[in-house]
């Protein structure tokens, strides 16, 4: 069964219930490049994001991953060609989730997990929503990243594997067509990255996300991941994540050995 006729839920958040939605999306990239003055940072991108797709990027640092990610979210300009198809139907921009490497902020502030999910959820003005209902939904989203425990925690109270799930059920309001994530597991052990692997899997097996995701973790992520690509301001190698692993280029760029 393809994943356009496959019927997977996801959920648009109100004050008091969750409603099913499905959010196939498929993103094509053509041509794209990135310059930053006369520095060509990125050059000739050619992807194909299938929906219902865990695409991972590597590469040695300065590759372009995070322009990458930057520049399909629309924070920088780039030459070449984004299309989206979400439901089948062309869009300019899908709904897009972003994980970001680290959250900075001031470790000694009275910032609590439920604090950080009520401003996103509070859409609108604060008074039209119940307290009980936003830590309600709060509650559902932080379930869906195994963080239900931490919504009392304060934000500087948080290992790494536990801020970066609570920074994802963050990029969940309101469930996006794509999830894109930069570095997020790069402060995580690696308990918290097995974790963060399998919530990442089963958010997109229930909510039907493309996801990409760029990190340094090459053996970690590779049971989890449908492709990966290497780069190194060009795409390098493309394919299954075995094969991308075993592939000479990439033994040379990371000096690792079969």
């Amino acid at each position: 069964m393809t994943s356009e006729a496959r019927r997977m839920s996801s959920f648009a958040l109100s004050d008091d219930t969750m409603t099913n939605v499905c959010a196939h999306c498929c993103t094509k990239i053509e041509n794209l490049s990135v310059k930053f003055g006369s520095h060509a940072v990125l050059e000739n991108i050619n992807l194909h994001l299938n929906c219902h797709e865990l695409l991972v990027l590597i590469g040695p640092n300065g590759a372009g991953k995070t322009t990458l990610l930057r520049a399909i979210s629309g924070e920088i300009p780039y030459s070449g060609a984004v299309h989206y198809l979400v439901r089948s139907n062309p869009v300019k921009k899908p709904r897009i989730g972003y994980v970001p490497q680290k959250l900075h902020f001031d470790q000694g502030a009275p910032i609590s997990v439920m604090d950080l999910l009520a401003m996103s959820l509070s859409r609108g003005p604060v008074w039209l929503h119940t307290r009980r209902s936003i830590r309600n939904n709060a509650e559902m989203l932080l379930k869906k990243t195994a963080s239900e425990k931490l919504i009392d925690r304060k934000i500087g109270q948080l290992s790494g594997g536990e801020l970066q799930r609570v920074l994802l059920a963050v990029a969940l309001t309101p469930v996006p067509d794509m999830l894109l994530l930069d570095e997020a597991v790069s402060t995580v052990d690696l308990k918290g990255l097995q974790i963060f692997y399998e919530v990442v899997t089963r958010l997109k097996e229930e909510f039907d996300i493309s996801i990409i995701m760029a990190t340094h973790d090459l053996t970690g992520i590779a049971p989890y991941a449908d492709r990966m690509v290497l780069m190194n301001r060009v795409i390098v190698s493309d394919g299954a994540p075995r094969d991308v692993l075993s592939d000479k280029l990439t033994l040379e760029t990371f000096r690792l050995s079969l």
